[in-house]
């Protein structure tokens, strides 16, 4: 069994979208946890009418979009655990080929073809655009990851655990230095979701530009530090583990 993570607000547009994208090629005995941060539009409908055992809805107030992943990812009970965004969608191939990838690694992030609202792509690679790679300095500088097209084992699910108990920075960030900092992570360069961007994403287009923070320089200056100062607690656990 494996598991994938969603963490759903106000989503009616896409989830049913993605969900069907995800719930035709995952396997019967998989679970789709959704952990939903209090929605007020028809994303819970949208959830339930779909029928299907597979999907495990819990319901939250967070107001944040980090905790509410960090409630779904909690949850999970699977070998693998994919973590998948509201509003993108599933390419046929994801499912098998990351499991395929995933024999050989702790976690692997895979490309994607970043879209507009409709679709229609904006940039074929995720990866060139943001020049994604692995290199802690390198991400800690400027995040490369990219959450929503992870994938990882249960090595990775118990490190990440819990969360840095602030919002200062994102899943994506922490779960890949984790990664990096105690397995082997790997960057798959086949796109393998459509990575929508709208009016309503945490990243943004804007004068055909994509941009993924609007923060003040000083709260990004703040959020590096602040992932230097936990991974740094986790790499002392991790030796003093590994010492014992």
């Amino acid at each position: 069994m494996n598991s994938i993570c969603i963490a759903t607000y106000n989503g009616e547009k896409y989830i049913k979208e993605q969900l069907t994208s995800i719930l035709s090629q995952i396997n019967i005995d998989d679970e789709v946890i959704i952990s939903d941060d209090n929605s007020t539009d028809k994303t819970l409908n949208i959830i339930k009418s779909l029928n299907d055992s597979r999907i495990k809805l819990i319901k939250g107030k967070f107001h944040n979009f980090t905790f509410n992943f960090e409630n779904a990812i909690k949850q999970a009970k699977g070998e693998y655990i994919f973590l998948a965004d509201q509003d993108d969608v599933w390419l046929p191939v994801k499912y098998a080929t990351m499991l395929n990838t995933l024999k050989k690694y702790d976690l692997v992030c895979s490309n994607a073809i970043i879209t507009d609202q409709n679709l229609n792509p904006i940039h074929t690679s995720f990866f060139q655009y943001y020049k994604s790679g692995c290199g802690k300095l390198k991400n800690i500088i400027k995040c490369t990851y990219c959450g929503a097209c992870m994938a990882f084992n249960h090595k990775i699910l118990q490190a990440i655990q819990p969360f840095p108990n602030t919002s200062i920075f994102g899943h994506d960030l922490w779960i890949g230095l984790v990664a990096e900092s105690i397995g082997k992570v790997y960057f798959l360069d086949t796109p393998l979701i459509l990575y929508r961007r709208h009016e309503d994403s945490l990243t943004t287009i804007s004068n055909n530009f994509l941009t993924r923070s609007k923060r003040p320089l000083w709260i990004k200056i703040k959020s590096r530090l602040s992932i230097i100062y936990y991974l740094t607690k986790l790499n002392i656990k991790h030796y003093l583990c590994k010492k014992h």
